[in-house]
């Protein structure tokens, strides 16, 4: 081949690989630029006085005189509004039976979506429900409350395509020329007002409980039930892992039986992890019986049967890669095949090996399939290392899937769900982090 070839061919490939790895970075970069921007608002936001008021009386935390002060502000604020209602529940009486029925029914949306936007009138009673017994706690989510407190949704079918094209119109029109049309304008202009929003860092979003399903509080339970299944299926899976990557490597001879072995060990990396968690329920919790349902630790011990053929694959190929001379060097001294490997090839592949276990800790984090059936739940107390032993735990991929597909109020919690997989990235990047250090700092010591 001629020089310029070569040449040119080199460039040509250093291009390419440089192409690639720019495409690989825009790539994560259009993936994790929405999410930490969206998941960032969960810790960041503007406060309203009602977010600071269901702190201080369901935690017990923030100033109390100065959040009194805001509350009574924030009340002198509101009482025009609740007395245009009382004026107009009056005016009422005096008409007709069908305009009366109607306007009542109008008043009881207008009621309603008031209560959603500051919480309880004067007067009622204390609803059942947390998420009712407060206004928005959020500036954003309480703007979207005043689009529908000012607005009616209406569909166009004039369409001859039969698609009802949806029209907004004015709440107001349905009270003009009453006592009520004021109120209106009056609470659009003056929302501010009621409301009082802040710019809050709500770092306790990590830590506290969630509450309400999520309507308020934190997400502490699903970080550290990840962490149990995380951590717990690493210890069970890396000890077997290795430990069958060095029979493989080093014990074992070339027969049927373990080309057999080597086969079904590739055919299990590539099995879809759905099926690992049927597994993990008819295998460790009916026949076995690690608990009498779903618990921390079935799901631990199917996650690790999981990632088991990655970390003996690439735990046998650090092994293998370790030089010959290392073994024969060893022996040649009198050391015994047992005690090279523990003392000669383990540390010299330790850094491959700390490789498989990091790219399977990433994965035994992440996976929502093989918990669903073994280990999660959607809601529950943060649990104490004994009670991993036999009770379910939330857990931050589940959570997420749950909260984005079966939550009765997905747009209200968008911030709890984003919030949830930026934490899920973060914790997996810190995690792969702690082992990539862990890793370079065993590299110099054996290097040195």
């Amino acid at each position: 081949m001629r020089l310029s070839t070569r040449k040119l061919l080199d460039r040509s490939f250093s291009g390419l690989g440089v192409f690639a790895i720019l495409l690989m970075v825009g790539a994560l970069l259009v993936l994790l630029a929405p999410i930490a921007a969206r998941g960032s608002r969960a810790f960041v936001f503007r406060a309203t006085v009602e977010h600071r008021q269901f702190m201080l009386e369901e935690s017990g935390r923030g100033d109390h005189d100065a959040i009194d002060a805001e509350i009574r502000a924030a009340a002198e604020v509101r009482r025009k509004a609740y007395d245009m209602i009382a004026r107009f529940e009056e005016e009422l009486e005096a008409a007709g039976r069908s305009e009366r029925r109607e306007l009542r029914r109008s008043l009881r949306e207008v009621k309603d979506h008031l209560a959603g936007l500051l919480g309880p009138a004067p007067g009622n009673a204390r609803p059942v429900l947390l998420r009712d017994q407060y206004g928005q706690t959020r500036w954003d989510r309480a703007l979207v409350g005043l689009g529908d407190f000012l607005y009616v949704t209406e569909y166009d079918y004039s369409d001859p395509s039969g698609m009802g094209r949806p029209l907004l119109v004015p709440r107001v029109d349905g009270f003009r020329g009453t006592s009520l049309e004021p109120l209106f304008a009056y609470v659009e202009q003056n929302l501010e007002r009621m409301l009082r929003p802040r710019l809050t860092f709500y770092w306790r979003f990590l830590f506290d409980e969630g509450r309400d399903a999520h309507f308020f509080g934190g997400i502490w339970p699903a970080v550290l039930g990840t962490l149990y299944l995380t951590i717990g299926t690493m210890l069970i899976a890396a000890p077997v892992g290795i430990a069958s990557a060095v029979y493989l490597a080093e014990f074992a001879g070339e027969g049927w039986l373990i080309s057999l072995i080597r086969t079904c060990i590739g055919t299990l990396a590539g099995v879809p992890s759905i099926v690992f968690g049927l597994f993990g329920l008819a295998f460790f919790i009916n026949t076995l019986g690690v608990s009498d349902s779903k618990s921390v630790l079935a799901g631990c011990l199917t996650l690790a049967v999981l990632v088991l053929p990655t970390v003996i694959r690439a735990s046998e190929e650090a092994i293998l890669a370790v030089p010959k001379t290392y073994k024969e060097a060893s022996l040649s001294l009198g050391a015994g095949q047992g005690s090279t490997v523990l003392r000669v090839i383990l540390p010299a592949a330790l850094p491959g090996i700390l490789t498989s276990v990091i790219i399977s800790m990433g994965r035994a984090a992440g996976e929502t399939a093989p918990i669903i059936f073994t280990a999660a739940v959607s809601l529950g107390r943060p649990l104490s290392l004994r009670q991993t032993l036999s009770q379910p735990t939330p857990a931050l991929p589940w959570n997420i899937y749950n909260l984005c597909t079966e939550h009765e109020a997905v747009d209200q919690i968008r911030h709890v769900q984003y919030g949830m997989v930026l934490t899920l990235v973060l914790l997996v990047l810190l995690l792969n982090l702690a082992a990539i250090l862990l890793r370079a700092r065993l590299a110099r010591r054996l290097a040195g």
